[in-house]
């Protein structure tokens, strides 16, 4: 009766055991040679077409073993991001229940036997894949190497989680789309988002000049504290001033080189019933401050052009392309030139380029709330789980 107890009480320490090294411990001191230690994830569920998505914690048993080019990791912290729900659903991953939190930042526990990349205690961040079967919101996930990068030693747990998936973004838009270059012009919609910063940042860098719009006065306060400085900031927030007009006026009638928009009105103001599309540019305004030879990045994956719209990009020679970070996830044949992005982020982000906007971290019980307000594209900025 007396070792059942002290069976029961050893297990129920292990519920609350942070470090490797400690459950390890801890296993060699029960009798018992197999255990099954449950952990907790978050995921969100669809009961139906159309109907909001519920977030729910679901307990899991022991991760199968670490085999070929797989490591065993433990969560530091993890970024929420909005889940793409249409996405999910062209892409055929539709499941009952399906893991939230991609973006993540850890310590390697174990590695299989084919990993080259790593060791056992590299500090490590990286992003889920799509497909994945992980939750980023547990303490242990399993990942392939191919999808992480070291972390630098300076910089904190919460920093690398929620810069990554923006600091892709942002490479992504500027560099490989658009081949961002000195002493072009471009004008980043909604730069006051945690996106918007760091292309802000990554745009300044490459000695690009730098418009940005504001929502809001916070938003338009918040970019004019930016250093190094943005040339204009369009406050759209009180339906005075005219991103076309401010444009041109900035540019010389001449136009800008690269447009990054965080959406487009598709009809007119009258049409629209929300109050956030109507302080959208209308697509008809971006092509027309559009330069020649120009670059719009779109974020609207629904976009329509008309023949006039399309017989305007021809005349200036221009091209529009779709921001789809996604693409790196889903395709193999450009792994290698993603593990660098990732890199470049990291290291920029270690030397001080990439400042990220971010809250303050949030305990993992606190998750589910806060993956509420992100998918209602309610916060303004970067939220971190913090283990």
């Amino acid at each position: 009766m007396k070792l059942l107890v002290k069976k029961l009480s050893i297990i129920k320490q292990l519920k609350i055991i942070k470090s490797h090294q400690e459950y390890s411990k801890f296993l060699h001191i029960l009798p018992c040679r197999t255990i099954v230690v449950t952990m907790k994830g978050l995921y969100f569920q669809q009961n139906s077409p159309g109907e909001e998505i519920s977030f729910v914690f679901q307990e899991r048993e022991n991760l199968p073993d670490i085999k070929d080019n797989y490591v065993k990791l433990q969560v530091k912290a993890c970024a929420l991001s909005w889940i793409n729900i249409k996405l999910l659903s062209e892409m055929k991953l539709e499941k009952e229940f399906f893991p939230v939190g991609r973006e993540i930042a850890g310590v390697v526990l174990e590695v299989g036997n084919k990993v080259s990349f790593f060791h056992p205690d590299d500090e490590v961040v990286g992003i889920l894949p799509l497909d994945s079967e992980e939750s980023g919101l547990c303490e242990i996930v399993r990942i392939h190497e191919h999808y992480l990068v070291h972390k630098p030693e300076k910089v904190t747990w919460t920093e690398a989680a929620g810069v990554i998936r923006d600091g892709i973004r942002s490479y992504t838009a500027l560099h490989f789309l658009s081949h961002l270059s000195p002493g072009k012009s471009v004008l980043i919609m909604d730069g006051a988002s945690t996106f918007g910063t760091i292309a802000i940042q990554l745009a300044h860098h490459r000695g690009a000049k730098v418009i940005s719009t504001a929502y809001s006065l916070e938003d338009k306060e918040y970019l004019e504290r930016l250093r190094p400085a943005i040339v204009r900031v369009i406050d759209l927030s009180n339906g005075k001033d005219d991103v076309t007009e401010n444009c041109l006026e900035e540019t010389g009638g001449i136009g800008v080189d690269i447009i990054l928009d965080a959406g487009v009105r598709l009809y007119s103001k009258n049409d629209e019933p929300a109050l956030n599309l109507q302080l959208l540019p209308h697509k008809h305004d971006i092509i027309t401050l559009l330069g020649v030879g120009g670059h719009w990045i779109t974020t609207e994956e629904n976009l329509q052009l008309d023949p006039p719209d399309s017989h305007c990009l021809f005349l200036k020679g221009a091209t529009v392309s779709f921001l789809n970070d996604e693409v790196w996830n889903l395709s193999n044949v450009q792994q290698g030139r993603y593990l660098c992005i990732l890199k470049d982020v990291m290291e920029k982000l270690s030397t001080g380029v990439f400042r990220p906007l971010l809250d303050e971290p949030v305990p993992p019980y606190d998750a589910k709330v806060s993956m509420e307000i992100v998918q209602k594209n309610q916060a303004r900025k970067k939220q971190v789980i913090q283990f």
